[in-house]
This record gives structure tokens, C-alpha cells and sequence, in this order.
């Protein structure tokens, strides 16, 4: 009964028989605000799945459980080979804060422990696997590179020994190194094990140096990102630096030592924490706050932030954020869920909006913030919603229409392939249902969830899957024709060829 009433819902939602005042959206007027990257929705897979190690616990587990041991993900799996080529084209990035202390074997080498200095080992065939991976689902490898004590020399000085080991096993597995970054979340640089104690904005900046000037020798076609900063508009903003993450080091001030040193600004993003980090004192994600405004806008507050930097230090480069996800320390239990997926498609269309180039969801498979469960290989809602996106958002950003209602967040971006096409994302984050004049004919997909933080989404009132032979199904769109109605607790996507915007060339 509930299945067949959310079909008929979801029609109801595609052909407007719903009574609801819709305001014209003038699609072929919408102005042209930016362009994207083509890879613009990219995912991280962390260094600790690709070695195995302890990661984000389950919830079920202990109370105080935090970190749970897990073996090796298999990037050799056809199903999940499967689920992310259908995110292609894409990035890849193999990173974390574990990948500041990982070490990686040299050729002959078999290690049963690290050595000093370091904390995990990467095997060779391991990063061969990530590079076969990279090519088979044309996701470039994006990534950053051991830092820890076991990397430097009598005086405590970076050497780049490990780094330059990475980029010849890439080289030698068939592989390229997109872009990277020094190390990861270069502001809190006490958070992972074996580093280098009081750690200044001095060191990174001198240190930069020698990693820049290497990677400019050693690897002239890999995009050097930085400083790669966290939460300082806000998750640490004003918040005293709890002392297991060690001392805060400030990105202004990382940037202020080596102005105009790369290629693309990076930075990362969490609104929050999941319950497994409650201890730190930050605070907690709240899943009443899931849908406002405060909420879904906070991730535009730390691209500003990040931004203002940029303009100050590297004037007229990309912005890029390499890490996100609904909450840091693997996500809340609601982050599995369709509640979510509203924060992440609004992230990623009001991002594009403010001309961020690349946005990396933390992560493809791991933990509850992952789009693809890994022990199931089960997609997630927000897997299907990024596959929508993919499919019906180009790259040429547009103005948002005008929309009737604070709750209706509408964003447009030139639709794939189709000269003067648009794509509409319609997201109604509350419960009245709401009329739209598409002014014109197309076609729509509408995700529903009942209840909202349920993990088995509808489209256009049917279950999505992954066929015995890994292919999508359950994605058909539906005929659309002028107005609308999209119900409460929605979002949809309006695929309109006839839009006729002379920017969508």
C-alpha cells in the first residue's frame, strides 16, 4: 500500500494535477553565472580502506566505540568497478589523515609492521590496484603524501623519499597523478599519529617549499592543491582545539608564507561531527536541523571563507573542495539515509554557483557517509542522487529561477549534450507541495523517501537497483509538460531541451 501510494505521489508530482500556483521559471533566460569542471562530482576512497586498518566503528557497537578494524576494500570488485564508472567521468582521491603516516613498500619489500615513523603500510600491489581502478572508471587519481616522522631526516626536515616512491610505482603501474595535495588538513596537523610535535605555520610554509620545488621536478603535470584547511569559518571557529587533535595552525597563515604557489586552492568541509566524536566538544549534527536553511547553507559560509583567502594569496585560481560529507568521524546514522541527500545535492548545486571547480564526497564506500554501502554493495540514496546529477547537470551554471517559496530551493545548469537544454533541481525541503511552470515540454525524475531518513528511495515512484549483470535500473524518466507539482519532502530533476538558453551551446 505505502509503495503504491508513493508511486501515485510521484505522478502526481510529474504531470501537475496537483492545484498549486506555479510561477514561470523563464528557463531561456536564465543568465549564465560560471562553468564547472567536468569531473565536478568526484569521491574520495581513504588511504585506511586501501591498506585496511582501523576506521569509523559501525553504530551498534560499544558506546564508546569509535574506530572498529577493516580489511582491505577490493577495488578489484566488479560491482563497485560497476557503481563508480556510472559517476564517471570523475576524480578519485586517496588521501585521509591516514595517509600522512602510511608507508609504501619499496619493490621486494614485504612488511608484517611498519617501520618507525609510520603507522600503516601500503603494499605495491595494493597501489596498482587503485591505479587500475582509476583507469577503469575515469576517475584521475587526486592525492596527498606521507608526512610523519618516519619521512624525515637527523634534523626533522621532510625528505620526499616516500613521495617520490608513490609517483614511480604510479608510473610503472600505467598511471598518472592528477593533482595532490602536500598532506592532509595541513591546520591540524597533530590529529594523525606520528607527527612531528608543535608543528607551526612556519614548518608547513618552509617545508611547502621543498615539496612544491620537488613536485615541480619530479612530477610536472600533477596539479599541486593547498593548504587543504578545515573548519576554520566554523567547526573550530572561536571553539578551543581539543587536545587529541593537537595544536590548530591557521590556513591564512600557511598561505601568507608562499603566495602564488599553486595550482587550485583546497580546502575541506563537515557542518559538524557524528555522535563518535561527541567527546571533542564541538558539537553534534542534529537530524532535526537536517532540512534549514542554517544548515544547508553553512556550506556556503566555509567556501567564502576559503575564498576570501584565495583572493588574498593565490588571486584568480579554482577553488576546490576535496573532502565533505554530511558530518566528520564517518557520519551520523542518518547520513545513509534520504534526509541527507538534500544537503548533498544543495551542496553541490550552491557550490557551483559560487564557482567552486571540483567537490570530493567523503566517501564512495566506507562508513555511514559513504554513497555505496560497502558490505553490501548497496547504493545509497545520495549514490542515485549523484547518478541523476551526472546525468542531467552539465557543466554551464545558470542563475537559480525564481522560486515561490523559501522551502523550494530551485538551481539550473545547461543540460548534457542538447544546444539551448536545461536542467532544473527542485528541492522542497518542506512539507507543502509546490507548483512549478517548466514552460515547456520534458522529462523528470522525482526522489521520494518515506519515512525521510529511510534508506531505500524512490524514483518516480520505483526502486532503483543494481541488476545481477551491474547495470542501473529503475532510473527511466517520465514525460513532463509545462506545470507541475512536486510534493513535500522531494527533489526532482526537470530535464527541458526546448529551453532554448543561449548560453547552453
Amino acid at each position: 500500500m505505502k509503495k503504491a501510494f508513493l508511486a501515485a505521489t510521484a505522478l502526481v508530482a510529474l504531470t501537475g494535477a496537483a492545484s498549486v500556483p506555479a510561477p514561470s521559471l523563464q528557463l531561456g533566460s536564465l543568465a549564465k553565472v560560471g562553468t564547472v569542471s567536468d569531473r565536478y562530482q568526484s569521491y574520495n576512497i581513504e588511504m585506511v580502506e586501501v591498506t585496511g586498518g582501523r576506521f569509523w566503528a559501525p553504530y551498534g557497537g560499544p558506546a564508546d566505540e569509535r574506530y572498529r578494524q577493516r580489511p582491505p576494500i577490493d577495488l578489484t570488485d566488479p560491482t563497485l568497478v560497476a557503481l563508480a564508472k556510472a559517476l564517471g567521468p570523475s576524480l578519485v582521491r586517496v588521501s585521509g589523515t591516514w595517509a600522512n603516516n602510511t608507508y609504501l613498500e619499496a619493490e621486494g619489500e614485504h612488511l608484517s609492521a611498519p617501520p618507525t615513523g609510520f603507522v600503516q603500510v601500503l603494499t605495491r600491489e595494493q597501489w596498482k590496484n587503485v591505479v587500475a581502478f582509476s583507469k577503469a572508471v575515469d576517475a584521475p587519481i587526486v592525492t596527498s603524501f606521507a608526512v610523519s616522522n618516519g619521512t624525515r631526516d637527523a634534523n626533522g626536515t621532510w625528505t620526499p623519499a616516500q613521495a617520490q616512491r608513490l609517483v614511480d610505482l604510479t608510473r610503472t603501474a600505467g598511471g598518472t597523478l592528477y593533482a595532490a595535495e602536500f598532506f592532509n588538513e595541513a591546520n591540524m596537523p597533530s590529529a594523525a599519529p606520528q607527527m612531528p610535535k608543535g608543528y607551526t605555520a612556519a614548518n608547513y610554509g618552509a617545508e611547502f617549499r621543498l615539496f612544491r620545488d620537488w613536485a615541480r621536478k619530479a612530477v610536472p603535470d600533477m596539479k599541486i592543491l593547498g593548504v587543504g584547511g578545515v573548519g576554520e569559518a566554523g567547526l573550530l571557529k572561536d571553539v578551543p582545539v581539543p587536545a587529541e587533535m593537537g595544536a590548530h595552525v591557521s590556513s591564512e597563515d600557511m598561505m601568507k608564507a608562499n603566495p602564488g604557489s599553486v595550482d587550485a586552492v583546497s580546502y575541506h568541509f563537515y557542518g559538524s561531527v557524528s555522535q563518535r566524536c561527541a567527546g571533542l566538544g564541538i558539537g553534534t549534527a542534529q537530524k532535526q536541523d537536517a532540512l534549514s536553511a542554517q544548515w544547508l547553507d553553512m556550506t556556503v559560509r566555509d567556501y567564502r571563507y576559503y575564498a576570501a583567502l584565495r583572493d588574498r594569496f593565490e588571486p584568480g585560481k579554482p577553488m576546490w573542495n576535496t573532502e565533505t560529507a554530511q558530518a566528520a568521524c564517518g557520519g551520523s546514522p542518518w547520513a545513509s539515509t534520504f534526509l541527507d541527500t538534500f544537503r548533498y545535492l544543495n551542496q553541490n548545486a550552491a557550490l557551483a554557483q559560487q564557482g567552486l571547480q571540483v567537490v570530493m564526497h567523503n566517501t564512495l564506500a566506507a562508513s555511514d557517509y559513504a554513497l555505496i554501502d560497502r558490505d553490501t554493495m548497496t547504493p545509497r540514496p545520495n549514490y542515485w542522487a549523484a547518478v541523476l546529477w551526472k546525468r542531467t547537470m552539465g557543466s554551464t551554471v545558470l542563475a537559480s529561477p525564481a522560486s515561490p517559496s523559501p522551502a523550494l530551493r530551485l538551481y539550473a545548469q545547461c543540460l548534457p549534450g542538447t544546444r539551448g537544454g536545461v536542467t532544473v533541481m527542485a528541492l522542497n525541503t518542506g512539507e507543502a507541495a509546490q507548483g512549478i511552470d517548466l514552460g515547456g515540454k520534458g522529462t523528470g525524475w522525482t526522489m521520494t523517501g518515506q519515512p525521510l531518513d529511510t534508506r531505500s528511495v524512490l524514483i518516480n515512484g520505483k526502486a532503483p537497483a543494481l541488476s545481477a549483470d551491474n547495470k542501473l535500473t529503475g532510473l527511466d524518466g517520465v514525460a513532463v509538460n509545462g506545470k507541475v507539482t512536486l510534493p513535500g519532502h522531494a527533489i526532482a530533476f526537470y530535464a527541458m531541451p526546448g529551453a532554448a538558453n543561449p548560453a547552453c551551446r
